[in-house]
């Protein structure tokens, strides 16, 4: 018996076609009749040898060296052929094929005779793969410093292991509070200020397949803290002569000018021994000159009565668009005061 194995089909149920062939042989086992050896009626001796042919079923087709010689029959045919060796071959369904290589001898004949059962084994379909598949991070687009951050992974897995997660995030100042191992973690994202707090997810089954292996990320903004604006207290002197007192406000008309959006407020303090009212005529009287000798608008400018200290005394301040107003800080409570008797002259 010969076993011969076709070939398997593109479908996910794959079929194989095995072939049985009964060879009888008889290769020179015979003659060609009662005068194969001896010399025919001219005295010559035979020039060819033969094959005889048969299958069961018939038409299949027949090649001997390469070229075709008909088809099979299921009663014998003989085919007559130089001595010398021959290659015979059949062609069954399937690409099913049967082949032997004779060495013809004149005279003799060599018989082949093949029964071609075919039967068909059933290939259990081999399970598709369950990857790659695909995996989605999603995360929100802004958050303020501090808030806490929700990074997502939608995974499309349809494979029968358990999956493992494992997530990163940048940058170092990012830190995973809760989630770690799993879909879905939670991050902290104070101190980011304006920086981006990316999260990156590596997904794989264990099959050590790297098709298993997915990788996904999300990024979120996180916004700035807003910037605390505070006053400036760029000046403080006694004031003793007003003549001194215009050069410190020329430098402040100078920071104000250096400083579109802010304001200036001058805060006068009254002294010990001042007469009543010194420190509201002390802060009209800058005021005037920063608006008329400096050109500062009146708009910019915030005077404020500080109450009073050991000597007249100026603060002046410079405070950003926003920013607290500054405090007076006196150190004499009025019934600390011991004014300078009244003069004739003092209006």
């Amino acid at each position: 018996m010969l076993r011969l194995r076709g070939t398997k089909d593109s479908s996910a149920r794959a079929v194989a076609f095995t072939a049985l062939f009964a060879l009888l042989a008889c290769t020179s086992l015979l003659t060609f009749g009662a005068r194969a050896k001896q010399k025919d009626k001219k005295g010559q001796q035979p020039t060819t040898g033969r094959i005889e042919v048969s299958t069961n079923p018939a038409g299949y087709p027949i090649t001997i060296d390469g070229s075709p010689a008909g088809e099979t029959t299921d009663y014998v045919r003989a085919i007559e052929l130089a001595p010398g060796t021959h290659t015979v071959e059949i062609l069954f369904p399937n690409n099913t094929r049967w082949s032997q290589v004779f060495n013809i001898v004149a005279g003799r004949k060599n018989c082949i005779a093949l029964n071609y059962r075919p039967r068909t084994i059933s290939i259990p379909a081999i399970a598709a793969s369950p990857c790659p598949y695909p995996v989605n991070v999603t995360s929100p687009a802004q958050v303020n410093d501090g808030d806490i951050v929700t990074f997502s992974a939608d995974v499309g897995y349809a494979g029968p292991s358990a999956l493992n997660y494992t997530w990163t995030v940048s940058p170092p100042a990012a830190r995973i509070l809760s989630g770690a191992g799993t879909p879905t973690i939670t991050v902290d994202s104070s101190g980011l200020n304006g920086r981006r707090v990316t999260a990156i997810l590596v997904v794989d089954d264990g099959s050590g397949d790297r098709n298993c292996r997915q990788t996904a990320q999300a990024a979120t903004g996180v916004n700035a803290l807003p910037q605390i604006s505070t006053p400036k207290r760029f000046d403080e002197f006694p004031s003793i002569a007003f003549d001194d007192d215009k050069a410190r406000l020329d430098q402040m008309a100078i920071e104000l000018q250096n400083s579109p959006g802010s304001q200036g407020y001058i805060i006068a303090y009254g002294g010990r021994r001042s007469r009543a009212g010194e420190a509201d005529r002390m802060g009209k009287r800058a005021v005037d000159y920063l608006t008329t000798t400096r050109g500062i608008s009146r708009s910019r400018l915030v005077f404020v009565n500080g109450g009073y200290r050991e000597t007249n005394a100026f603060e002046l301040w410079l405070v950003p668009q926003g920013a607290e107003p500054p405090r007076p800080t006196p150190s004499l409570s009025p019934d600390q005061l011991r004014p300078a008797p009244r003069r004739a002259h003092d209006d």
